[in-house]
């Protein structure tokens, strides 16, 4: 688990751990290049995330293990929104592992449809094959929390959509890159499974 200063992290830990692996949370390089599996969580600001990986080197470490390495990761919430080319939060670049930008959500209704969306939200499987997916219903739900959302320009990089005012990407995935709007370590039992199915691989 990538320890940069943003993201619940030790609850992500505590999910992994009751499923029985171990995990380490660490912004070391020797840790982060010998890992089976990295997880790159996140809440708040991406200006400011982008700051502190950089400050970190974090940057260099993960880009290594993700694109050289070819080791699996998940982005969780600002996590996923990291891996795009940029966000308008902040008006800064991304780690640009997805052809996407971030932006925030254009609500015409606001009495209806809040700022942040903040609940529990059903998603929908645009690719049912993939594994993170396995063993998960069309109805079961999941917590978000944001007010930033990811556009995919690769129709082929989409793997969940979320209904809110308009649709918007909940999931995307590249080969052995994945990333989730929402918090699955906060989403019980399907929260579990898709970090369970993560794992596993």
């Amino acid at each position: 688990i990538i320890d940069y200063g943003m993201g619940n992290l030790f609850s992500i830990r505590k999910v992994i751990e009751r499923l029985g692996f171990s995990c380490r949370v660490s912004r070391l390089y020797e840790d982060i290049s010998k890992a089976d599996r990295l997880i790159l969580p996140g809440v708040g600001h991406f200006g400011k995330a982008m700051q502190n990986l950089q400050e970190a080197h974090l940057v260099e470490a993960l880009n290594e293990a993700v694109l050289v390495k070819q080791i699996p990761v998940l982005g969780i919430c600002l996590g996923m929104q990291l891996m795009a080319s940029h966000s308008e939060e902040g008006d800064v670049a991304g780690l640009g592992w997805f052809d996407a930008s971030v932006i925030k959500f254009r609500i015409h209704n606001p009495g209806l449809y809040k700022v942040p969306h903040m609940g529990w939200n059903t998603i929908s499987h645009e690719i049912p094959a993939s594994r993170i997916l396995k063993d998960l219903q069309p109805d079961d739900a999941f917590y978000f929390v944001h007010s930033y959302h990811v556009l995919a320009n690769r129709a082929s990089d989409i793997l969940t959509m979320t209904s809110y005012e308009y649709p918007f990407v909940s999931s995307i995935e590249k080969d052995h890159i994945t990333g989730v709007q929402f918090h699955p370590e906060k989403s019980h039992r399907a929260g579990e499974q898709l970090i369970k199915n993560f794992l596993k691989g």
